[in-house]
C-alpha cells in the first residue's frame, strides 16, 4: 500500500534559516498522526508543503504518490485548517461552511451543520467577531466535515475551553472510525491528543527527533526511581534522556531501544511509562538544559537536571 505521506530528505530554507532539514519519514494511510515539537520546530513548514503550498528548496515530498505542489488532482484530496487561517472581509460563518462546500469535492453539509450546532457557532455571526475559541471551532468544523483523505490540522486547540477540547477529540475519533482518512494533528496541547494518536512524529530545530508508533513508545521509554546508585545501575544500558535528582533520590527517564533494564540486587527502583509530552520535552529540550524540581524545607533542594538527546 502507497503511504499518504512521503517525504525523502526534505529541506525548506528561508533565507539563511533552515525551517526544514534533510527530512525523511512516512505517514501511513489510514492513521491519525501527531506533529510534535516545539516553536520553530518545522511543524507549519511541513503541512505547507504537504498540503502544497510552498514548494520544497531540496529532497521531496509525496503526498498519495504524487507531488503535492500546484498539482490540483492531489490538492482536491487535501484539508489544511491553519492556525492563522484569514477570511475575506464581511464572512460570517455560514460563508465559510458555503465555501469550503464548494472547495472541498468530499464536504458532508448535514454533518458541517451538526458540528456548528454542537460547538454553539452562530452562523449569523461575523467571522471578525468570534473569539480565538470560537475561530478554532470553525476550522475543527471544516476540518471534520472535510472528510477529506488527507486532513491537516495546524495549532486546532488554540483558544478553545475544556469543553470544546474533548468534542473535538470525541468527534474526530467517531468520524474517522466510519469514514477512515489520514489525519495529522500539531499542536503544542500534548497531553490533549495523545490518546488520539496512532504515530508520533517529533521535530526539532527542522529534523526528526523520532517517529513511531503509539504503542510502542508505551514500551520504548520509561522514568526509573529510586536511590541514585541503584537508578544508575539500572539504567546503565539504555539512553537515558533525562536526569533529575531531589535528595538522594533520582529519576531518570530512559529510551530502552531493546536494552534490558536490569535492576541490581536488593534494589527498589519504580518503573513507569512515560508520558507523550513528558518524552517530547525531554527530546526537543536543548542539550545541556538545566531544571529541576523544588526541594521541599529540610531537604537538600534542587539539583540540576541533565538532558541529552
Amino acid at each position: 500500500m502507497t503511504p499518504a505521506v512521503r517525504v525523502d530528505r526534505l529541506s525548506r530554507r528561508y533565507r539563511d534559516v533552515a525551517a526544514l532539514d534533510d527530512l525523511t519519514v512516512t505517514l501511513r494511510e489510514g492513521a491519525v498522526h501527531g506533529l510534535l515539537g516545539r516553536n520553530g520546530a518545522g511543524k507549519t513548514t511541513l503541512l505547507q508543503i504537504l498540503a502544497g503550498l510552498v514548494p520544497p528548496t531540496g529532497g521531496r515530498a509525496e503526498v498519495f504518490g504524487a507531488d503535492p505542489f500546484e498539482n490540483a488532482g492531489v490538492v482536491s484530496r487535501i484539508c489544511l485548517v491553519r492556525e492563522s487561517q484569514k477570511y475575506p472581509d464581511g464572512y460570517r460563518v455560514r460563508h465559510v461552511l458555503r465555501a469550503a462546500a464548494l472547495l472541498l469535492p468530499h464536504w458532508d453539509a448535514a454533518y458541517a451543520a451538526r458540528l456548528a450546532d454542537d460547538f454553539q457557532l452562530p452562523p449569523g455571526r461575523p467571522v471578525a467577531k468570534l473569539s480565538r475559541g470560537m475561530l478554532s471551532a470553525v476550522g475543527a468544523v471544516v476540518g471534520l466535515a472535510s472528510r477529506a483523505p488527507l486532513t491537516l490540522f495546524d495549532e486546532p486547540y488554540l483558544g478553545m475551553d475544556a469543553v470544546s477540547r474533548q468534542r473535538l477529540g470525541d468527534h474526530l475519533l467517531a468520524d474517522v472510525a466510519v469514514h477512515p482518512r489520514t489525519v495529522v494533528i500539531s499542536t503544542h496541547l500534548i497531553d490533549e491528543i495523545a490518546d488520539l494518536l496512532e504515530h508520533v512524529v517529533v521535530l526539532d530545530r527542522g529534523r526528526l527527533v523520532l517517529a513511531a508508533g503509539t504503542d510502542d513508545l508505551r514500551t520504548e521509554a520509561v522514568t526509573v526511581t529510586g536511590a541514585a546508585s541503584d537508578v544508575e545501575a539500572t539504567v546503565a544500558a539504555a539512553e537515558v534522556l533525562a536526569r533529575e535528582r531531589l535528595g538522594s533520590v533520582t529519576r531518570a527517564t530512559v529510551r530502552t531501544a531493546g536494552a534490558r533494564l536490569d535492576a541490581p540486587p536488593g534494589a527498589a527502583v519504580r518503573v513507569e511509562p512515560v508520558s507523550l509530552q513528558r518524552l517530547v520535552v525531554h527530546l526537543t529540550a536543548p542539550s545541556g538544559h538545566l531544571t529541576a524540581p523544588s526541594g521541599p524545607a529540610g531537604t537538600s533542594g534542587p539539583q540540576p537536571q541533565e538532558a541529552r538527546r
